[in-house]
């Protein structure tokens, strides 16, 4: 970002991450490599635009983002998905998750989930993917399978994915509590099972 530049608004991130309006059930155009893609460069630019307000996320600013219902999903977006880019293999890439699982768990009681399309909710429910806690994991589920159940032909293979994925890590958390791809960045030490389950397991990106 050019340093006289001002930070990026909720709209900007949303646009940027989804290349069509909210209001749009499915983008476009084929977001796959940005949204789950491991590209160096990729990170370095998410960086660069968005550095600035994903460290004000981090720290517990932006609380006046959590309103609005538009602005909570840029300001999930900062904590759950670009920390990731910036801080892929630091402990840092998951100091948002308590915040976003919250903002996650009032969105539901509120029923905001049924106000968003189809891919916001998709981004909606990802913290909940991913918690280390075993009670989020079976919600995270139970919203995916339901999200699929209900959605039209033409989105079914993309969401039967996320579904998946979100059936993937509920059983990783089922068998340790924990993700074992984790444990290096946060200091932890892996037990006997989780480093033979580390050699070929997935690590899903960080």
């Amino acid at each position: 970002m050019h340093p006289n530049s001002p930070p990026p608004d909720p709209q900007a991130i949303l646009a940027f991450w989804f290349g069509t309006p909210l209001e749009q059930d499915w983008p476009d155009s084929d977001r796959r490599t940005l949204w789950f893609g491991s590209d160096p460069a990729q990170d370095e630019a998410i960086a660069d635009r968005f550095g600035h307000r994903v460290a004000q996320a981090l720290d517990g600013g932006l609380v006046e983002w959590e309103d609005r219902l538009p602005d909570r999903m840029a300001l999930l977006l900062l904590l759950d998905q670009f920390s990731r880019n910036i801080h892929r293999g630091s402990a840092r890439a998951f100091e948002g998750d308590p915040r976003a699982q919250r903002l996650v768990l009032q969105s539901l009681d509120a029923g905001d989930d049924l106000r968003l399309p189809t891919v916001g909710r998709v981004f909606l429910y990802m913290p909940l993917m991913h918690a280390e806690n075993l009670e989020l994991q079976e919600e995270c589920v139970r919203r995916f399978h339901a999200l699929h159940e209900g959605s039209p032909a033409r989105l079914q293979a993309a969401l039967a994915g996320h579904l998946g994925a979100a059936r993937q890590h509920r059983d990783i958390v089922a068998r340790f509590g924990r993700f074992p791809h984790r444990n290096e960045a946060l200091g932890r030490t892996s037990s006997g099972p989780e480093s033979l389950f580390l050699l070929d397991g997935p690590r899903f990106g960080q």
